[in-house]
């Protein structure tokens, strides 16, 4: 699943391309696509003759604020690309893909195309006149964003002092921090050398500050490195990330590790894969 950095990838190259560009109709070519309304007939209405005016990230959702012809309140397109969805600016001769889910047509015979292959991508219209919480209510939920200084060492230190599951549950709980996932919890976890199966209460001031550091800083070089390859991404150009040819643990189980050369090891928590460094993620806190 795409997580926070190749969001943010996304949405950085969405400003860059649809910005003040009125949407001219559309084509759904898989109905469970959208989530709201619940015909495709008003989820294209509404969206006819509708102007971007920004694109935002909320945690992995994006979301395009929009206006009428008359420049006001046009509601909301929210998506959620989940495990597999991609969203692709591209000519709108461009054959299909197999897998392709919804159109929305621009000027100038452009396209913004999103593509699915696991199908659980979803697109949102929120009209004006609905709070954008009520209908995509998975951004109630949500915790701070990890930029923000609502993500704060003492926030975190109070959240998990109360936690009494593995650190790498806690973390990938998106009402603890918004945007994180699999890929980014076991590099934050190598950097801030805490195995991942630990106990969040058990774990002391020193680990928590140097999560807290290391969960910023594993996002931001994400980001710098245009996402991973790993699910499928690719920013809206049709483009591959480049982070995962530098994960320090994620993916490399039996490879050496980049610091001290012990082979990366793997283990199941929660039904999901963790990888790690049994050396330098002691089980024991460090001095």
């Amino acid at each position: 699943m795409p997580e926070l950095p190749e969001v943010e990838i996304v949405r950085l190259g969405l400003n860059r391309v649809t910005l003040n560009q009125n949407i001219q109709g559309g084509d759904v070519l898989l109905s469970r696509t959208i989530a709201h309304p619940f015909t495709v007939g008003e989820f294209l209405a509404g969206l006819n003759q509708v102007t971007i005016r920004s694109w935002h990230r909320r945690g992995k959702y994006l979301l395009a604020q929009l206006t009428n012809s008359h420049n006001q309140d046009g509601g909301w397109l929210g998506v959620h690309l989940r495990m597999t969805g991609q969203l692709l600016w591209l000519n709108q001769d461009e054959p299909l893909q197999k897998h392709a889910r919804v159109r929305l047509f621009f000027p100038n015979g452009e396209e913004l195309r999103f593509v699915d292959q696991r199908t659980f991508g979803k697109i949102w219209w929120v009209p004006p006149s609905a709070k954008l919480e009520d209908i995509i209510t998975g951004l109630k939920a949500l915790g701070p964003e990890p930029f923000t200084p609502d993500f704060s060492m003492e926030y975190l230190m109070g959240k998990l002092k109360k936690c009494q599951r593995a650190i790498k549950t806690a973390i990938l709980d998106q009402a603890l921090v918004a945007g994180v996932g699999n890929i980014y919890a076991d590099e934050a976890l190598f950097l801030s050398r805490i195995r991942p199966e630990t106990q969040a209460s058990a774990l002391n001031l020193d680990q928590i500050e140097r999560l807290h550091h290391a969960i910023i800083q594993v996002l931001q070089a994400g980001i710098e490195a245009g996402g991973t390859t790993f699910s499928h991404f690719m920013n809206v150009q049709g483009v591959n990330g480049n982070y995962s040819g530098v994960a320090w643990v994620y993916g490399r189980r039996g490879e050496p590790c980049r610091v001290c050369e012990t082979p990366i090891e793997r283990l199941k928590l929660g039904g999901r894969s963790s990888h790690f460094c049994p050396n330098c993620q002691m089980a024991k806190p460090l001095p």
